[in-house]
């Protein structure tokens, strides 16, 4: 098993700064202290994986008129007339959510737990972001 990496203070850990990043490229946990509080090193990708895996689930909707795209519990939702727009469009509103979510949504009682799905939109680029929302084949419109 990999071997722990803690540093108790910022200058133990900016001193041993490649270390921390080796062991995070390890999966091995890696942490730095600065006063009373933790922060976790860790591989994006890795992370990225995780909360792709963790994170709400988008749902697929073929209308009459075209495709909706909405992700239950949050306030992201796109439409198209084809299903290739849809996904581009909830991949937009996505990126427009995260933006505001740092801005100022970080601190609204009914946002803040949207911290998974800001990073997981942070650290994904628009290919992954539509792959996670499930492009699925199309099907026969109702």
């Amino acid at each position: 098993m990999a071997e722990s990496l803690i540093f108790d203070t910022v200058a133990e850990g900016r001193a041993h700064f490649k270390d921390l990043l080796d062991a995070a490229d390890r999966g091995a946990p890696a942490r730095v202290r600065r006063q009373r509080q933790g922060f976790a090193v860790v591989d994006a990708e890795r992370l990225r994986r995780l909360l792709a895996e963790r994170g709400p689930r988008a749902e697929v909707i073929a209308e009459a008129d075209g495709w909706s795209v909405l992700l239950p519990g949050t306030p992201v939702a796109a439409d198209g007339v084809t299903l290739h727009e849809a996904v581009a469009e909830a991949v937009l509103a996505l990126r427009e959510y995260a933006e505001d979510w740092v801005d100022r949504l970080f601190v609204a009682p009914n946002h803040a737990g949207h911290w998974g799905l800001v990073q997981l939109v942070a650290l994904s680029d628009e290919e992954q972001l539509a792959t996670w929302l499930g492009r699925p084949e199309p099907t026969a419109k109702p």
